[in-house]
């Protein structure tokens, strides 16, 4: 049965009953792309994932502060009104879980972030433009996709839709580079030491973000804990399954110890 939330379409309910489980996914992405991990998370409450503004099915909006994003969330997890949730999130999603919890702490019960970094002030987006805009777009098929994309193909399938002429990625590059470059400009320390519940930090050996920030993030919170995944990329629950899952099914089941 679809989510009631004033944010639909944009829910997607992956099943389980109990508590709130939240799943927020990476710029590019959107919900379905937790497929896989919302399988065994089942087993420890009611996972939904949330499409963030500009992403997936949610509707396109011209305002993407990551108060806003967050805001969002804390909607979801009010309109669910089934108490306090734990909120999943990958890059981008571990940021507004983070943010999520210092602004509505009575509605967050625990935090996992994957590979998201508070201060990444002077990276721009201009990098990036050169090789999204080398895409072979339109894809031909979804195949075309997989083979693109390479190991991470079964992800990047989940974030195109087909159009008249093949298949084009879901959300606009443009409000992407818009939504990146506040990273830019900004950091997320004050939310991060704002931060009141359990947090697990997971970070990938080949992380992109600053060195040294993911680890800080679990010293300071006021429940944190870090841990650097071996051999896996920025997309570590993808690359690192089962040290993902053995990692965030040892955190809920300390919750549930409390």
């Amino acid at each position: 049965m679809p989510v009631r939330s004033s944010l639909a379409p944009s829910v997607v309910d992956f099943g389980g009953s109990g508590r709130p489980i939240v799943l927020l996914h990476g710029l590019m992405g959107r919900a379905t792309t937790w497929w896989r991990v919302a399988r065994w998370l089942t087993s420890y409450g009611h996972v939904v994932g949330l499409d963030a503004r500009a992403h997936g099915r949610a509707r396109r909006r011209g305002s993407w502060r990551t108060e806003e994003f967050a805001d969002d969330v804390a909607d979801l997890v009010a309109d669910l009104d089934a108490g306090p949730a734990v909120l999943i999130g990958h890059s981008m999603g571990g940021l507004h879980a983070w943010v999520t919890a210092a602004r509505a702490p009575q509605l967050v019960d625990a935090v996992v972030t994957e590979d998201m970094a508070p201060d990444q002030r002077g990276k721009t987006v201009d990098a990036w433009r050169s090789y999204f805009e080398a895409w072979p777009v339109p894809f031909r098929s979804l195949a075309h996709v997989s083979e693109f994309f390479g190991d991470l193909g079964d992800y990047f399938v989940e974030c195109v839709e087909e159009r008249d002429d093949g298949y084009h990625l879901i959300a606009d590059l443009e409000d992407l580079y818009a939504i990146a470059s506040e990273w830019g400009r900004r950091d997320y320390w004050d939310y991060l030491d704002a931060v009141r519940c359990p947090m697990l930090v997971i970070e990938a050996e080949h992380t992109s973000m600053p060195p040294g920030q993911q680890a800080e993030m679990a010293r300071r919170a006021r429940n944190g804990r870090h841990l650097v995944v071996a051999d896996a990329g920025h997309v570590v629950h993808h690359d690192q399954p089962e040290v993902y899952r053995g990692a965030v099914e040892a955190f809920l089941s300390e919750l549930d110890s409390r």
